[in-house]
Order: C-alpha cells, then structure tokens, then sequence
C-alpha cells in the first residue's frame, strides 16, 4: 500500500510538472501578442512591396512596347479623345489594340493573336479615332500602303488585359494584374479591373506620354507613373 501511495505521489508530482499553470499560459499568449504586433505590420509591407514592383515590371513592359511603336510609327499611340481634358477618358483607351496589332476584316477589328476584336463601326463611339494605326486592313493593295500590323507587347498575359461593356460594344483595356488590389477600389466599377491610364500628349511627362495607375492597399493609393520612379501617395489622379 505505501509503495503504491509512493508511486500515486510521484505520478501526481510527474503531471504537475508537465501541466501550465494559468500565469505561464498568460505569459505564453502575452508573447504571442507582442510577437504579432511587430510580425502582421511587417508582413503588411512585404505584400505592398511585392505589389508595387510587380507593377512597376509591368509599367516598364508598357513603357518599351510604346517607345519600340513610336520607333516604328514616328509617333506615339493614339489615345482616347472622345472627352477632352477629362482625365476619366484616359482610363477607356486604346492602347492594346494599338500594341497588339490588328486586323481589319470589313467589319471587325481583330487582334493579331486573336484574343479580342471590336466592331469597325464601334471604335469611334469607344475612343474617339476613326480606327487604328497599327493595323493590317482587308482593302490594302500592296505593302506599300501602310505598313504591316505587328505585336509590340509578345509576352502580355491574360491577366494583363481585360474586356468590358462600353456603350454597344465589348472594349479590351490593359489592366494591373494585381487588380485594385482592394476590392473595394473599382475605377470601373468592375471587380479586380484598374486599367492603365494613358495620354498620348503628356502634361505630367511633358514631350512624352503619361502611364499610369493607382493602386489602393490598406486604403491607401499608390500611383504608379512613367514621370516618377518614387511611388506617389494619394495623389489625385485617377
């Protein structure tokens, strides 16, 4: 009996050792905390970080495909002139088409990879032009008049254009890959679609043309611009 009451003890003092007691358990979840407090704004950061520069990589793909189309054309792309002096019409442009290259088939316009087209008779109503620059048109006799429609941007990806319902017509825009990225910031009022801003005669990069987009994380805008490498805080662009 006392060599089992000795073991019962012994068990008794072997779990009591191995239990928290509720300080400990404070103490533990008080580190958790303070742990937290320092890790959540960090990696809060990492995220933006990563955000901005994969944009950034993208703003600077825009940039060579449009300086390699002014080499090309002896001008910059057209842009969006159906509201003059309204920066809101920089958001509908038409800057993939004219990167993409199209076709003209008598009644659509058909990029050069296929991934979109737009009727002939809707481009006037979406952006303002009579049709685009960089195209291959079905009435064109020989090679000499105009030159041949070619892709300035090969790599895009999917996630790097998107189409819409503008008026009559379906428009294709160059979009952020990463979206708003809040969900709550909707330039277009559609999820996860911030377009690239473009002005083919630029005011903030004068001889030259503006690109840009916003970026909203945390709800804090972000600009992303081709006139200033440093990233712009809640400016008011568009």
């Amino acid at each position: 009996m006392k060599t089992t009451a000795m073991k019962k003890t012994a068990a008794n003092k072997f779990t009591s050792r191995l239990a928290f007691t509720l300080v400990e358990l404070l103490v533990v979840i008080s580190i958790i905390g303070v742990l937290a407090a320092f890790t959540v704004p960090v990696l809060k950061s990492l995220k933006r970080r990563e955000f901005i520069s994969k944009t950034q990589a993208e703003l600077a793909l825009l940039e060579t495909a449009i300086d390699s189309y002014k080499a090309a054309y002896g001008f910059y792309p057209p842009d969006n002139t159906n509201i003059v002096n309204n920066l809101t019409s920089a958001m509908t442009n038409q800057l993939y088409y004219e990167l993409i290259g199209t076709t003209n088939n008598g009644v659509n316009y058909v990029a050069l990879d296929g991934s979109a087209q737009i009727p002939v008779g809707s481009v006037g109503n979406a952006f303002g032009v009579g049709g685009f620059m960089n195209c291959n048109s079905a009435n064109k006799v020989s090679s000499e008049d105009s030159p041949s429609a070619k892709s300035f941007l090969s790599s895009l990806k999917p996630n790097q254009y998107a189409t819409i319902a503008d008026g009559a017509a379906n428009v294709t825009l160059l979009v952020a890959s990463v979206g708003g990225p809040d969900q709550k910031y909707q330039p277009l009022n559609t999820l996860d679609l911030n377009p690239w801003r473009y002005v083919a005669q630029g005011t903030n990069n004068p001889g030259g043309y503006d690109l840009w987009v916003q970026l909203v994380i945390a709800g804090q805008t972000n600009l992303v611009c081709n006139w200033n490498k440093q990233i712009q805080i809640n400016s008011p662009l568009p």
